[in-house]
Protein backbone atom coordinates (compact mmCIF):
# COMPACT_ATOMS: atom_id res chain seq x y z
CA UNK A 1 0.00 0.00 0.00
CA UNK A 2 1.29 3.39 -1.06
CA UNK A 3 0.82 6.51 1.10
CA UNK A 4 -1.90 7.58 -1.33
CA UNK A 5 -3.84 4.21 -1.06
CA UNK A 6 -3.55 4.25 2.79
CA UNK A 7 -5.18 8.44 2.97
CA UNK A 8 -7.77 6.95 0.48
CA UNK A 9 -8.58 4.00 2.63
CA UNK A 10 -8.63 6.26 5.90
CA UNK A 11 -9.97 9.30 4.23
CA UNK A 12 -13.33 6.99 3.18
CA UNK A 13 -14.16 5.97 6.32
CA UNK A 14 -17.01 8.00 8.32
CA UNK A 15 -16.23 11.76 10.08
CA UNK A 16 -12.35 11.41 10.02
CA UNK A 17 -9.96 14.12 9.95
CA UNK A 18 -6.15 14.37 8.38
CA UNK A 19 -3.08 15.67 9.73
CA UNK A 20 0.98 15.00 9.10
CA UNK A 21 2.54 15.23 12.59
CA UNK A 22 5.28 13.52 14.26
CA UNK A 23 8.23 14.22 11.55
CA UNK A 24 5.84 13.46 8.62
CA UNK A 25 3.35 11.17 9.28
CA UNK A 26 0.05 10.65 7.91
CA UNK A 27 -2.27 10.66 11.07
CA UNK A 28 -5.69 9.82 11.15
CA UNK A 29 -8.56 10.57 14.03
CA UNK A 30 -12.20 10.07 14.51
CA UNK A 31 -13.74 12.36 17.17
CA UNK A 32 -10.52 13.70 17.76
CA UNK A 33 -8.73 10.48 18.78
CA UNK A 34 -5.83 8.27 16.28
CA UNK A 35 -7.37 5.45 14.67
CA UNK A 36 -4.13 5.03 11.88
CA UNK A 37 -0.93 6.43 11.73
CA UNK A 38 1.30 5.71 8.69
CA UNK A 39 4.95 6.98 7.98
CA UNK A 40 7.55 5.94 5.39
CA UNK A 41 10.06 3.49 7.45
CA UNK A 42 14.15 3.83 6.12
CA UNK A 43 13.81 1.76 3.05
CA UNK A 44 10.82 4.52 1.85
CA UNK A 45 8.21 1.72 3.01
CA UNK A 46 5.00 2.55 4.17
CA UNK A 47 4.67 1.66 8.03
CA UNK A 48 1.00 1.81 8.86
CA UNK A 49 0.03 1.37 12.57
CA UNK A 50 -3.55 0.78 14.09
CA UNK A 51 -5.56 -0.27 17.14
CA UNK A 52 -7.10 -3.63 17.62
CA UNK A 53 -8.47 -5.64 20.02
CA UNK A 54 -6.81 -7.86 22.67
CA UNK A 55 -7.21 -11.36 20.71
CA UNK A 56 -6.01 -9.36 17.26
CA UNK A 57 -3.07 -8.18 19.34
CA UNK A 58 -1.82 -11.21 20.80
CA UNK A 59 -2.12 -13.34 16.97
CA UNK A 60 -0.89 -10.44 14.79
CA UNK A 61 2.26 -9.42 16.96
CA UNK A 62 3.50 -12.72 16.36
CA UNK A 63 3.64 -13.02 12.60
CA UNK A 64 6.23 -11.98 10.68
CA UNK A 65 6.44 -7.97 9.02
CA UNK A 66 4.05 -7.12 12.23
CA UNK A 67 5.11 -5.79 15.25
CA UNK A 68 3.71 -3.96 18.33
CA UNK A 69 3.60 -0.14 17.45
CA UNK A 70 6.67 1.65 18.63
CA UNK A 71 5.69 3.78 21.44
CA UNK A 72 2.42 2.56 21.86
CA UNK A 73 2.45 -0.85 22.45
CA UNK A 74 4.74 -0.19 25.12
CA UNK A 75 2.49 1.97 27.08
CA UNK A 76 0.13 -0.73 26.94
CA UNK A 77 -1.85 0.01 24.27
CA UNK A 78 -3.14 -2.41 21.77
CA UNK A 79 -1.28 -1.31 18.72
CA UNK A 80 0.11 -3.04 15.61
CA UNK A 81 2.56 -2.03 12.61
CA UNK A 82 2.78 -3.53 9.21
CA UNK A 83 6.08 -3.01 8.33
CA UNK A 84 5.68 -5.51 5.07
CA UNK A 85 2.91 -7.06 3.08
CA UNK A 86 4.34 -10.31 3.89
CA UNK A 87 1.64 -11.49 6.83
CA UNK A 88 -1.03 -8.62 5.86
CA UNK A 89 -2.03 -7.77 2.61
CA UNK A 90 -3.66 -4.44 1.63
CA UNK A 91 -7.22 -5.71 1.78
CA UNK A 92 -6.38 -7.24 5.36
CA UNK A 93 -5.02 -3.83 6.39
CA UNK A 94 -7.84 -1.99 4.71
CA UNK A 95 -9.99 -4.55 6.60
CA UNK A 96 -8.02 -3.79 9.72
CA UNK A 97 -7.79 -0.14 9.74
CA UNK A 98 -11.52 -0.17 9.45
CA UNK A 99 -12.04 -2.00 12.76
CA UNK A 100 -9.65 0.21 14.20
CA UNK A 101 -12.20 2.93 13.73
CA UNK A 102 -14.62 1.34 15.15
CA UNK A 103 -13.01 0.81 18.07
CA UNK A 104 -11.53 4.04 18.37
CA UNK A 105 -14.83 5.95 17.51
CA UNK A 106 -16.74 3.26 19.86
CA UNK A 107 -14.60 4.87 23.05
CA UNK A 108 -15.54 8.20 22.26
CA UNK A 109 -18.33 9.90 24.94
CA UNK A 110 -21.87 9.31 24.07
CA UNK A 111 -22.50 13.00 23.12
CA UNK A 112 -19.40 12.60 20.70
CA UNK A 113 -20.70 10.14 18.79
CA UNK A 114 -24.16 11.51 18.67
CA UNK A 115 -22.48 15.14 17.41
CA UNK A 116 -20.84 12.92 14.39
CA UNK A 117 -23.29 10.97 13.50
CA UNK A 118 -21.81 7.73 14.86
CA UNK A 119 -24.76 6.98 17.22
CA UNK A 120 -28.13 6.79 17.31
CA UNK A 121 -30.04 9.47 18.75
Amino acid sequence: MQIEQYNAVCGALPHTTHVVQWGGAHVWKVGGKVFAIGSHAGDGTLAVSFKCSEIAFDVLREQPGLRPAPYLASRGMKWIQRQSVEAMDDDALADYLAESHRIVASGLTRKVRRELGLDPV
